[in-house]
């Protein structure tokens, strides 16, 4: 696994893509990438460049991609720059205290506007010839600019190019590229229901600590999404010898918890037992664990009880298309394509903003141990990525189908829990639903072409918890 960038890559470089089959053929009716009634995948979706090149537009074109959190910009003129997808963009707190997002590329001959992670701004210049843009993308001014205006230029019509939507979920800050996109609320819609275990446990709200550590792996961006979508499996044989080593003793054989479950919902989905810190104690840190168990009573009065025990639980979440996380050990990622073959990671730590300094500082510690560069769970899982990418692009291998059909006819019809519901976290029913929904927008030309399979059935008042929230 690869740590980091080479010192002469922008961040945005392709010399070291998968390389491609010598005679590559053409991109194949989509429907035959995927048998869902079989539970069987091709292993086209890992290596073909043709296929990614698809997923820039249909999926990181139009889908709500996770930008930054709001605790990163609380003052105007605070900025961050960061991707959607292979788009580099600036996020900035606006002077009204909204946000708002730009293509970070100068519209007079493209150079980069901002080379800085993070920072405060009244305005922001491009190098190259001194364009001048306000934080709200407005065209200032440029050198010579008597000479543009004898010209006929409209400065009005050649400021940054604006994120089309932008819009927050209880801190977490996304962008749109599409203006016709479903707001926010809609496309997340039933599955805040479970996201308000990470992001409201206590209504004080989340922040986040440390980062973005960025590392680079030379795998399909999909392929650590579906993973933290819902392979618990992995861990039983992956991680084996890394919790043996903080727990000292083996991961729960969690395949037999019959209180266990994969959710699922246009796209997004968790895995999840009901035991509150397994997740948390695989940090090796006591403390940590008794601050959950402290924090447990607050969350079930205002999240009902089944939540108040995931909270630290044995679970993992990606949010489609490339925004995951882990619950207890509170790593928060984003996936970057890079291309077919690579992705650049950035990783945070998020905590309750209300928890005490010395927790929080704990958890990043904790996280940089397991979910790092240099982690021990991290380290097993990036040559993991790397090969379940490289090894299908073989003209014989990519012949074969994969198998991911682990949990078929596992779904619950007698819960009270809203989304898709699935008996047993050991199950493919998460990864399933990821690709159903990935094919779904690969095939429409728009949004109003897009099936219809989940829609959201919980009230706006569920995402609001002045009062204890069960299950719909």
């Amino acid at each position: 696994m690869s740590t980091t960038h080479d010192k002469a890559c922008s961040g945005n470089c392709t010399h070291d893509r998968l390389l491609q089959p010598a005679s590559t053929p053409p991109l194949p009716n989509l429907e035959q990438l995927a048998d869902f009634e079989r539970g069987t995948l091709s292993r086209r979706v890992y290596w073909d460049d043709l296929v990614y090149q698809q997923e820039l537009e249909k999926i990181f074109g139009r889908c709500w991609l996770f930008l930054g959190h709001e605790s990163q910009l609380p003052k105007p003129g605070d900025f961050l720059t960061t991707y959607m997808a292979e788009d580099h963009v600036i996020l900035v707190r606006q002077r009204d205290g909204s946000l708002k997002a730009f293509l970070n590329t100068c519209p007079h001959r493209g150079n980069r506007i901002s080379f800085s992670d993070f920072g405060n701004a009244r305005s922001f210049v491009c190098n190259y010839h001194g364009w001048s843009f306000g934080i709200d993308g407005a065209l200032k001014g440029m050198a010579g600019q008597e000479l543009f205006d004898a010209s006929g230029m409209k400065s009005a019509e050649h400021g940054l190019h604006p994120v089309a939507q932008v819009a927050s979920y209880k801190g977490l800050v996304f962008g749109n590229m599409d203006p016709n996109a479903p707001p926010l609320s809609e496309y997340l819609g039933d599955f805040r229901y479970y996201l308000d275990v990470m992001l409201d446990m206590d209504g004080q709200g989340t922040e986040f600590v440390g980062g973005p550590v960025k590392s680079v792996i030379h795998c399909n961006w999909k392929v650590p999404t579906e993973n933290f979508i819902g392979d618990i499996y992995h861990a039983l044989w992956t991680h084996d010898s890394a919790a043996r080593a903080v727990l000292g003793g083996a991961v729960a054989e969690v395949y037999k918890d019959e209180h266990s479950f994969h959710v699922n919902h246009n796209g997004h989905g968790w895995e999840f037992n009901l035991d509150t810190v397994g997740n948390c104690a695989t940090l090796g840190d006591k403390e940590l664990r008794k601050y959950l168990y402290g924090i447990q009573p607050t969350v079930a009065s205002r999240l009902g009880e089944l939540r108040s025990k995931m909270i630290g639980a044995i679970s993992s979440c990606s949010v489609f298309p490339n925004m995951s996380f882990l619950p207890g050990q509170n790593t928060f990622r984003v996936w970057q394509p890079r291309g077919p073959g690579r992705i650049e990671l950035h990783t945070w730590t998020l905590v309750n903003k209300s928890a005490p300094q010395d927790i929080k500082e704990r958890w990043r510690k904790g996280a940089m141990l397991t979910f790092s560069p240099s982690g021990i769970f991290e380290m097993d899982d990036g040559e993991n990525f790397e090969f379940s990418t490289r090894t299908n692009a073989g003209f014989l291998t990519r012949q074969q189908n994969l198998y991911m059909g682990l949990g078929l006819g596992s779904r619950l019809q007698d819960t009270e829990l809203p989304c898709n519901v699935y008996r047993n976290q050991v199950n493919e029913a998460n990864q399933r639903a990821f690709y159903r929904r990935w094919l779904d927008l690969m095939q429409a030309q728009s949004w109003a072409d897009v099936p219809v399979r989940d829609p959201n059935r919980l009230d706006e008042s569920a995402f609001h918890h002045d009062a204890p929230q069960e299950a719909a």
